[in-house]
Parts: C-alpha cells; structure tokens; sequence
C-alpha cells in the first residue's frame, strides 16, 4: 500500500538540481547572446527612472542627494545581482527567483516568490506607460490629462483621479506584439536601447556645460532666494534638505529605478550559452545603469536647484530653464525612445514567469502553451498584457512605485536567502533522486514530467526531500550544539547541517527587521545615546553577527560553478539587511495592497495549485512504488 503524501511534504518539496537545467534544447527558443541579453537588462531599466524619477526624488525626498539615494539602491541591486548571477549560472532555465526557491526552499515558498514575480513585473510595466503618459503629456500641455479626466473620472481613494486609455492601449499593443516573437523584439529592443544611451551621454555632457556647484549649496533662508514656490516644503537647503533619512527614503524609491535587470534571469531557456552569458550580462547591466543614473542626477541638481525640479519631466525642464531649447526637445525624443525601450524589457520577463508556474501546474495550465510556430506562451503574453494594462489604467504612478519596490525587495531577499541556503545544502538526496528516475524512468516507459490526467506534462520535477521533514541522524540539543560550533570537524553538507544554516538565515532575517525597526522608530533616542536603545541595538548586532559565525562554521558544498558569489554568507546577508530596511520604509497603504494581492494569490494556490501539486506527488509515489517492486521481478 503506497504511504499518502501529507500536505506539509507538498509545500516544502523542492525541485531537483538535475541535469535538466544544463544548456540542452528546451520548448523555448534559443536565440538571445550576450549584446541582447545586457541590451535587454539595461533597457527595461533605464526608463522611468532616469527621465522621471530623479528628478522627482530631488525634489520632494533627498534635494541634490539624490546622488547618495541611486548609490544605495545601486549597492542593495548589485548585491541581489550577484546572487541572481550565480542562479543563473547553476539553474539556467524560465522562472528566476521562482525557480532559484523552488530548488532551495520549496513550493510554497515558491510560489510565494512567482506571485510576487508577476506583480513586480506587471507593475513595472504599467508603471512605465503612466510614466511614458505623464511624459508625453507634460510636453503637450496635459491635453492627455484634461481629456481622459472628462471622459472617464474616477473619485475612488485608492485609484488615480482618471482611466489613462492612452496607458492601456500601449500596453495591450506592445503585449501583442511580444506575443509573436523573441528575436524581432530583441533587434528592436537593442535599437531603442543604443539611441536611449547616446541621448543620455548628451544630457551627461550638456548638462556639465550648465552647471552650477552653488546649487549644491543653497540657503533656503537667504534673502536672496526669491524663487522659491509659495507653500513648498524645501527643507532646509543645502545638499541634505530633508536630512540624512530623506537620503535613505528616497533609496528606497529609487530602488525602482534599478528594477528590471532581473528579466536577465528569465530568459535562461532562449539564451545561447546561458551558464556565461546570464551572469555576464547580469553584472554588466548593473554597471552601465548605474553610471547613467549617477550622472544624469548629478548634472539634473546641478543644473536646476532641487526645489525647481519638474516632476514629470525633470531633464527637458531642466534644459529648458538654462535656456537651451534645442536640447529640450533632444531629451524630449530621447525620454519617449528611453521609455519605450523600458516598457519592451519590463513586459518581456511577464509570461516567461507564468509558463513556468504553469508548466509546474501551480498556475492555469493554459497559460504556459507554447506556440508551436513561434515558440512563446502566446496565450499567457496577451492574458499578461490585457491585466497589465487594466493596471496601468486605474493607478496613479507614485502608487505603482511603492507596490512595485515591495515585490521586488522580496524577491531579491528571497534569492539571497536561497543562495546562502543552498552554499550549504545537502544535495545529495536530491541527485540520487533524480538519478534513479531519470534512469528507471526510461527502463519502464515511465517519464518523470508527471502526467496531468490530460495527456500532458505539468513539468514537476520536484523531489520530496525538504529542509524539515528529510529522515537522518537524529536531532538532539546536544547534537545541535555540537554541530553550531562544528566540533566534530564535519566538511560535506548534512541534513542536519542543512535544517541548522535554514534556521539561522531564518534567525538573521528576524534581527535584520529588528535592526531596521530601531532606526526606523527610535532614530532620535539613537541620536541622543539613549541607554535603553543603545543597549538594545548592540545586543541585536551581537546576535547578528554571531548567527553569521554559526553558519561560517557549517559545511558548505564542494561542487565547481562556473559564477559563484563572493563571501557567502556576508554578502547575501548585507543584501537581505538592506532589502529588509528598505521594505519598512515603505508606507502602511503599500503594505495594504500588497496584502489584497497575496490574499488572491493564495487562494489560487491553495484551491488550485496545492491540489494539483498532492496529486502529482502521489502519482509520483506510485511510480516509485512500481520501480521498486520492479527491483525483484
């Protein structure tokens, strides 16, 4: 009689490391080399972010240093690329996070990580497009604005005050058009993307020509600063007007802007030589964004005084208010080019995550089908870009920015954690598992892509070993003790050792979020060396720092990779701190809405997903059950 799988088993099996995700044909086509790949990471990410939010931040959060903001969003997106370099190397297939913690986490985490995936990607896009429509319109004199406001208004709190029709339709229209083929768009992707960079390094040059190292410096309570904007809240000037925590605030909005490099990650099934060129392009993406984004925000803040900035369309209004015309309408051309190139990299990754839910089955199986023409999940692409462009319809830009940075700081939390976790995993069971499958598999006429009761392949290849529930030595408080400190001297990874780093990381996330609380709530007590709150603060460190320790002394795997991340587990653990730091500094009615879409999430986990996953599990026990028996006959 085969044991029946408990529903614990189901969420925390984890997928196999198999030789599946080697470089081998997939259902996708392989078509992407290294100059599309760092063109596709570099355009999804110059968008919005450069030829709107800088100046946008500089003016209403962090003044002229806004320069500091984009430098610590770029340490805690450098950080998280390293991570996502070195997935891509070992796991090149569809999915990214999503698949990184479904091979270390499990299921649910998974899904958890995908759900989020799906909402960072959609609001990218439909942030794009409000981004590409408050551009265009700024330059026409809000005729955009006045018209959609008369014909469609909306007087609901949380949706913006108007349907942006102009919104929804580039989006269903570049959805469609990314629905019938890879290679096309990434040619019109790498054009869109060189033209974005050239006007860029001109706005770098002009901008250096006309400009001013006083508007670093100014005294907002000087007589002689008359141009001031009645009722505006300045600060008090200088090059940190709303002081250092404005900084920090507006690092985490600028977080946005270095969104999208991570679509790198979901194309490892239409990469040619994925295990170099994913963490190639990844990390060389990484440096051409953030030297663009440092110096069109310096010469912005140089050009123009923080308080004067246009919040819409910071680099034409800024060019046009030192009186050089011709310049204006270069960077007005550049930004819609610029844009559009953003909403191209932004919409691409959308469909690639939901085929690869679907084709684990936790997702509507419809929505991974590929086309066997064009050889892209057509029906997920167009379903991906109707709901993307309802999105961008109902919200307002700064509404979509915050939502957007929450999915996206979790799932570069997330890949940390599976990194560091999976550094010092047990994988044995895992191959053996694969290995007698893949072997018997093909002995019996059976196959290990489960079939869904249709005829077809839902593509699970999870194991049923998990970080919990595995059977071996067993757990003691003296063995684990001994083995925190690693007296024994053990050098290959263990289930044990495996459970002991998955707790400690766990540990770790806990005191990072009791760290950020503290600057966050008691930053004045901290300034005025309040006993209670110093005392505090290092009994936290402390514990860090020791949790850091406890899994320095574990074993870590022995298996060659051809990209590794550098000083696990400090690097990781610097990236999940900093991601944890800027999810809090994120307001209450974000945290609000991103829990309206887990709710929706889990019930389609649980009343779809989660069903077929039991099945499919049990399926996968009987199998195991007929090999075995088969062992003796």
């Amino acid at each position: 009689m085969v044991q029946q799988p408990s529903y614990w088993k189901v969420l925390t099996r984890r997928k196999a490391l198999s030789q599946e995700s080697g470089d081998g044909e997939g259902k996708l086509n392989r078509v992407l080399g290294l100059y599309d790949l760092t063109a596709l990471g570099v355009g999804s990410t110059l968008g919005a972010g450069v030829y709107v939010l800088a100046g946008q931040i500089a003016k209403d959060q962090a003044g002229p240093s806004v320069i500091i903001s984009f430098a610590i969003a770029a340490l805690a997106s450098l950080l998280a690329g390293v991570c996502y370099a070195e997935f891509g190397a070992r796991v090149p297939k569809a999915g990214s996070a999503y698949i990184y913690s479904y091979v270390c986490i499990g299921e649910f985490a998974a899904f958890v990580i995908g759900w989020n995936l799906i909402l960072e990607y959609m609001i990218g896009t439909a942030s794009v497009c409000r981004g590409i429509s408050l551009y265009l319109d700024t330059l026409i004199n809000d005729t955009l604005k006045t018209t959609f406001a008369e014909v469609a208004p909306m007087h609901i709190a949380f949706l913006g005050s108007y349907f942006d029709f102009f919104a929804f339709g580039l989006v269903v229209v570049f959805g469609v058009a990314l629905a019938f083929g890879v290679e096309t768009s990434a040619m019109a992707n790498n054009f869109c993307t060189c033209l974005n960079l050239s006007i860029l390094l001109f706005v770098i040059v002009a901008g250096a020509i006309k400009s001013s190292w006083s508007n670093w410096t100014i005294d907002v309570y000087s007589t002689n600063t008359t141009n001031i904007p009645e009722g505006l809240n300045v600060g008090s000037g200088g090059f940190f007007p709303f002081g250092f925590s404005g900084t920090l605030k507006g690092a985490a909005t600028c977080f946005f802007g270095f969104v999208g490099f991570d679509c790198i990650a979901t194309t490892g099934e239409e990469v040619r030589n994925p295990r170099q060129n994913i963490p190639r392009s990844i990390l060389l993406s990484l440096l051409v964004i953030f030297l663009c984004y440092f110096g069109v925000s310096t010469v912005l803040t140089l050009m123009v005084p923080y308080y004067l900035q246009d919040a819409n369309a910071p680099l034409p209004s800024a060019f046009k208010e030192v009186g050089w015309n011709f310049a204006m309408w270069i960077v007005s051309i550049g930004g819609l080019v610029g844009l559009l190139a953003s909403l191209l990299g932004a919409l691409f990754p959308l469909p690639r995550i939901m085929y690869s839910m679907a084709q684990d089955g936790l997702l509507f199986r419809y929505l991974g089908k590929i086309h066997p023409r064009y050889r892209v999940p057509v029906i997920g692409s167009i379903f991906a870009a109707i709901l993307t462009a309802l999105i961008a319809g109902l919200f307002d830009l700064a509404q979509l920015v915050d939502l957007l940075s929450i999915g996206t700081l979790l799932a570069y939390s997330v890949v940390a954690i599976s990194i560091t976790i999976l550094r010092y995993m047990d994988n044995s069971e895992t191959f053996n598992t694969h290995e007698v499958i893949a072997e018997n598999g093909h002995a019996n006429g059976t196959n290990h892509h489960h079939s869904n009761g249709n005829g077809n392949s839902n593509g699970h290849t999870a194991s049923e070993s998990t970080l919990l529930t595995s059977p071996g030595e067993r757990v003691t408080f003296k063995t684990v003790v001994s083995q925190m400190f690693n007296f024994r001297r053990v050098e290959v990874p263990n289930q044990l050792t495996t459970r002991i780093v998955g707790t400690l990381i766990t540990l770790f996330c806990l005191l990072s979020m009791g760290i950020g609380l503290i600057f966050m709530q008691a930053y004045d007590a901290l300034i005025n060396n309040q006993l209670w709150v110093l005392v505090l603060l290092i009994v936290l460190v402390t514990l860090t720092l020791l949790v850091l320790v406890f899994i320095c002394l574990q074993p870590r795997e022995a298996y060659a990779r051809v990209f590794r991340v550098p000083f696990v587990p400090v690097v990781p653990a610097v990236s999940i701190f900093i991601n944890i730091y800027l999810m809090l500094q994120l307001d209450m009615m974000t945290w609000i809405r991103f829990g309206v879409w887990m709710v929706i999430g889990l019930a389609i986990y649980f009343f779809y997903g989660l069903p077929n996953s039991f099945r499919d599990l049990k399926r996968q026990r009987v199998g195991w059950q007929k090999l075995r028996y088969s062992e003796y006959f």
